[in-house]
Order: C-alpha cells, then structure tokens, then sequence
C-alpha cells in the first residue's frame, strides 16, 4: 500500500494497526468506537486546518513511521 492523502484510514488502520499510534500523535483522529473513521488522511487533515505543506510532512512521516513499526 501506497500511504498518501487519498489513503483511506479504514483501509490504511486495516492494514497498519500501529498507524493508529502515530496518528493519534499528529492529532489526527482515526478512531471513534473502536471502529476506523471513513474518510482519506487528506480529508481528517483538513479538518484539523493543516496546511498542505504539513500534511506532506505528515504523509511523509508517517511513511517513515510505517515502515520502522509496523507488524503487518
């Protein structure tokens, strides 16, 4: 899986349960219930009014983060 800002965070939390971690560092919330927020990281980044620069680094750290982390 490609993780950049269309990723949906269903999709991306099915796959990578450790993003989940990360994300909720960023203050970007994929969580409610126990169940994966439906959306793209893009959209759960707008909605947080970060700006397309930071939403890059987060794409790009996350990326980082998943590949040193993950255990799927």
């Amino acid at each position: 899986m490609h993780v950049n800002r269309e990723t949906v965070i269903e999709d991306l939390v099915e796959r990578f349960p450790d993003a989940v971690t990360f994300l909720m560092e960023k203050g970007i919330r994929c969580l409610r219930c126990g169940e994966p927020i439906w959306g793209t990281l893009g959209s759960a980044m707008d909605e947080k009014d970060f700006p397309i620069a930071r939403q890059m680094e987060i794409v790009k750290e996350l990326r980082t983060y998943l590949a040193d982390h993950a255990t799927t």
